[in-house]
């Protein structure tokens, strides 16, 4: 009995032990069990993907290919389990089955979609009117067959390269159907547009880069039908697409020979094409933007070299006709031609003066909108002047203008400023030769006023251009290489060739016969102002002379007496001097006071028609009305220091007062 009862006692304190002794094997067994879970499910994996009746849209697909991609990361994670590698290459094989069948099917479905479309109108093209039908309805409504599945190979993209290596060929396989679609019926709608337009290059590229806008963003909206990832392969068959209307447009562009075409095509390229639709729409027109660019780059090249053509036949070669020298008969022809239309509207009040609407130039207004920030007119008034008009303007003058108002929002700033240059300085160089041609054909005073207004008109034009005309030249200077050279050749250092030290004459002449490089810059609106003023000194030292000449020349000699007097010469008395008894003074202020009275009015005259502004007149002719006044002050003084006061009423002398009153009358 005792020995039962211990039996017993000993058992029911082993029982605790046992019991967590089994809790343990039990814990263990399910820790085991769920570990040899994720490697049981091979079988049942492979059985499902070897099942013939098996489909991709199934229910059950996509749940096992999630199981699939637990149980390759679980067994990845633990290489120390036995037989890893093999029933990693064993899931791998189950993973590259899966890919198959999804690429298969995705595959299968966009070439049949290709197919279909491609059986029921060969000669689609997309701007018919079933285009949309035939290349995007199609396709989208496909989209949902194929969307879950690329969304689950994008969404397992980033974790296993399988699957990303899956989507690149999927990805492959739809670019290829659509360009096997859009190719040749893109090629056909661009032969179309050309036939269409074959006379109108800006209508042409137009039509063509709108109808590109179109064709990227509807194939960025398919895309994205089908996908949730971008890919570059897109823009990159979008590029290959618009290469298509680049590879028609470009053998067009390298033959335009206007200036007002290729700035019209630049600004359509870049204002339309480039700052409008491109920046709205950056993500979807990049390709199309690169093409455009591209394009641009060629019209804007062309237009640069037909540029430097343009000036050198247009202005630097132009050969001025009879008319456009007919200075100033064309201007007095215009005058009263303005004169019979205001006399004609005093007749009839009641209507719009016609002079008034009809003497504003309408080439005028279409500068403005070529790049000039301003009109050209150089003053705005309902009455415009002759001389004023667009049309009356020297040819040169006029094509200059215009061709920097084409280049202004056309080109870089750099590029603009090397053909300002150039072209400026070709249009100040023709006016300098026209205004020798009126002045020898009419009068000094024509020619003259002709290149001041002309050149008063080109720097108030180049005004509104915002850049600077400034270029930067490079030269090189030998000058001190031609004294070294002819240094060492000079017989004496003949004998210092040798000489192994600094008197070396060759190491001299390296030394010393270095070239320098030299910069300059030239300034085209300077060139300008400095030509104006020339043209304005010259016009008012002419003036002057042709007044008060006769005094100038008395004046210098009496000068000269002084001088010699002064000098150690013998002492003068003026009064006695045969050229200067006051009867002769008397003929010579006479015939100075006549000139003044009787030319001043046409030289006032021809600066009104000219110039025909009051201020620019007076800013002109104020030099030689000083002039006038002031040669009249010192002939006064010298006279009342000279001669005596019979004397002084012989010569009768205009006071300063007369000359300032008959000046001012004048006007």
């Amino acid at each position: 009995m005792t020995t039962l009862l211990f039996v017993c006692s000993s058992i029911c304190g082993m029982l605790p032990n046992l019991c967590l002794s089994l809790s343990e094997l039990v814990d263990l067994a399910e820790n085991i069990q769920q570990k040899l879970s994720y490697f049981n499910e091979l079988e049942n994996i492979n059985t499902k993907l070897n099942s013939p009746t098996l489909s991709v849209n199934s229910e059950g697909f996509i749940p096992m290919l999630a199981k699939l991609d637990d149980c390759i990361a679980y067994i990845s994670s633990h290489p120390n389990f036995k037989d890893y590698p093999v029933y990693l290459i064993k899931f791998k094989q189950c993973l590259s089955k899966a890919m198959h069948l999804i690429k298969t099917y995705t595959v299968n479905t966009l070439q049949n979609l290709t197919s279909q479309l491609m059986k029921r109108d060969p000669s689609a093209v997309p701007n018919s009117d079933n285009a949309f039908t035939l290349f995007y309805v199609k396709f989208r409504a496909a989209a949902p067959k194929v969307r879950t599945l690329i969304e689950q190979v994008e969404q397992r993209s980033e974790k296993m390269p399988e699957y990303q290596q899956v989507l690149n060929e999927i990805h492959q396989c739809y670019l290829d159907q659509r360009e096997l679609l859009l190719g040749p019926s893109i090629a056909s709608t661009v032969t179309e547009l050309t036939s269409q337009n074959n006379r109108d290059h800006c209508a042409l590229v137009r039509s063509g880069c709108a109808f590109m806008v179109h064709v990227c963003q509807d194939e960025h909206q398919l895309y994205n039908e089908f996908f949730t990832k971008p890919t570059p392969k897109l823009d990159e068959l979008l590029e290959k697409l618009c290469l298509s209307l680049y590879d028609v447009l470009r053998p067009m562009i390298i033959h335009v020979i206007h200036l007002e075409t290729l700035s019209e095509l630049c600004g359509i390229l870049k204002n339309e094409m480039l700052e409008d639709h491109v920046q709205n729409n950056a993500e979807q027109l990049g390709a199309f933007a690169a093409g455009v660019k591209q394009m641009l780059e060629d019209v804007q090249e062309r237009l640069v070299y037909r540029t430097h053509i343009y000036i050198q036949t247009d202005i630097t070669g132009y050969k001025p006709a009879p008319g456009d020298l007919a200075y100033p008969d064309k201007l007095e022809m215009m005058e009263q031609i303005a004169q019979s239309l205001k006399e004609e509207q005093k007749k009839l009040p009641s209507e719009a003066s016609f002079s008034d609407v009809r003497l504003e130039d309408p080439e005028s207004c279409s500068l403005v909108k070529s790049g000039s920030a301003e009109s050209l007119n150089p003053r705005h008034q309902t009455t415009i002047s002759p001389a004023d008009l667009h049309g009356m303007w020297y040819p040169t003058v006029r094509r200059t203008l215009v061709c920097l108002s084409k280049l202004y929002r056309c080109i870089d700033r750099a590029v603009f400023q090397g053909l300002s240059q150039e072209a400026l300085s070709a249009c100040i160089h023709s006016l300098l030769g026209a205004a020798d041609s009126i002045s020898k054909n009419k009068t000094q005073v024509d020619g003259q006023l002709f290149l001041v207004k002309h050149l008063l008109i080109l720097r108030e034009q180049i005004a509104p251009f915002h850049t600077d005309f400034t270029i930067k030249e490079i030269s090189l200077d030998l000058k001190k290489t031609r004294d070294a050279a002819f240094k060492i050749l000079n017989p004496k250092t003949v004998s210092r060739f040798f000489r192994l030290n600094s008197n070396n004459a060759l190491i001299q002449f390296l030394l010393e016969g270095t070239p320098e490089i030299r910069e300059h810059y030239i300034d085209s609106k300077k060139d300008v102002d400095r030509h104006l003023k020339s043209a304005c000194e010259q016009f008012i030292q002419q003036q002057t002379k042709q007044f008060i000449e006769q005094l100038e020349e008395f004046m210098t000699k009496v000068a000269a007496l002084k001088t010699m007097a002064t000098e150690g010469g013998p002492k003068y008395s003026l009064s006695q001097q045969p050229w200067a008894q006051p009867a002769k003074i008397n003929d010579l202020v006479s015939s100075t006071y006549k000139t003044i009275k009787t030319k001043l009015p046409s030289t006032l005259r021809s600066m009104s028609l000219y110039l025909s502004n009051k201020d620019t007149e007076l800013i002109l002719f104020k030099p030689v009305r000083n002039n006038i006044q002031q040669m009249f002050q010192k002939l006064h003084a010298l006279l009342k220091e000279e001669f005596s006061d019979e004397d002084l009423q012989i010569i009768a002398c205009p006071s300063v007062e007369q000359v300032n009153l008959l000046l001012s009358m004048s006007q």
